[in-house]
């Protein structure tokens, strides 16, 4: 093999690790998955075509999703990703927080841009599960609750029976929840059944919750536990297709979509 030669192997390789990456955060569609990596659509769909042929990945219409069991995302990785969505979902989210208000924020790296909004408000209060949620706020005017828990390496997120016992002793004016997949019939999808819990706990203590998901977490759907989606909630998304959204409507969910 030439170096040339080589060197381009070396390239789609690495290529094919992130769009496997790509698949396990939510980037489910080749439109998306071809702007991510930077090639055309026509090659994504040969590098779709030769991940599947290996066992790496199963296709769908459309796109991709990983083989075998879920991997969650580490957060450092999530940061990078959809950050104009997610900072588009944050801004949207942050105009509901009402000056005296109490609100839970969920760990992840959507509830962080939504965090990125509340920096200067002086008569705020965050409950929040996420490590990086609270040490963004730490130097800040917020009065910041972080409730204990076990630390997922993963997410950063604490969950658990302490964290259960501690949330079930708050009311809260809204409840903002991040996710891992959302889907109209099975709810807000999550790696365990303690992060679903939490958040079935916390929305139920909030006079409103709502659910921040840009639009690849509407195409997840092999996350292993879930939170029931409850009429009255709402979704934020970047997510434009009428198609992809009306189920949620049909569910009696508010939709909220913040397209590019």
């Amino acid at each position: 093999m030439s170096e040339t030669s080589g060197a381009a192997h070396h390239g789609r390789r690495q290529r094919l690790r992130e769009i496997v990456g790509l698949l396990r955060e939510g980037v489910t569609r080749v439109e998306d998955l071809a702007v991510a990596v930077e090639v055309s659509e026509s090659t994504v769909r040969r590098d779709l075509a030769a991940l599947e042929a290996e066992g790496h990945i199963d296709r769908t219409y459309g796109g991709a999703r990983p083989s075998g069991p879920y991997r969650e995302t580490r957060l450092g990785e999530r940061m990078r990703l959809e950050v104009a969505a997610k900072a588009r979902i944050g801004a949207a989210a942050a105009a509901w927080v009402e000056e005296g208000s109490t609100i839970f924020v969920d760990a992840g790296s959507t509830c962080s841009q939504l965090v990125e909004h509340l920096r200067d408000r002086r008569d705020l209060t965050v409950i929040t599960r996420g490590l990086e949620i609270g040490l963004m706020l730490a130097d800040s005017p917020v009065r910041v609750l972080v409730v204990g828990g076990e630390v997922s390496p993963s997410s950063h997120g604490l969950a658990g029976a302490l964290t259960l016992f501690t949330l079930e002793r708050f009311a809260v004016d809204l409840a903002f929840l991040g996710c891992d997949a959302v889907h109209p019939t099975r709810g807000v999808g999550e790696p365990t059944l303690e992060e679903a819990a939490t958040k079935e706990v916390a929305a139920r203590h909030a006079g409103r919750t709502v659910v921040l998901a840009h639009a690849a977490k509407l195409a997840v759907e092999a996350v292993p536990a879930w939170a029931q989606l409850q009429p009255g909630w709402t979704l934020v998304t970047d997510e434009a297709q009428a198609a992809r959204l009306d189920p949620f409507r049909h569910e009696g969910v508010q939709v909220v979509s913040v397209p590019a």
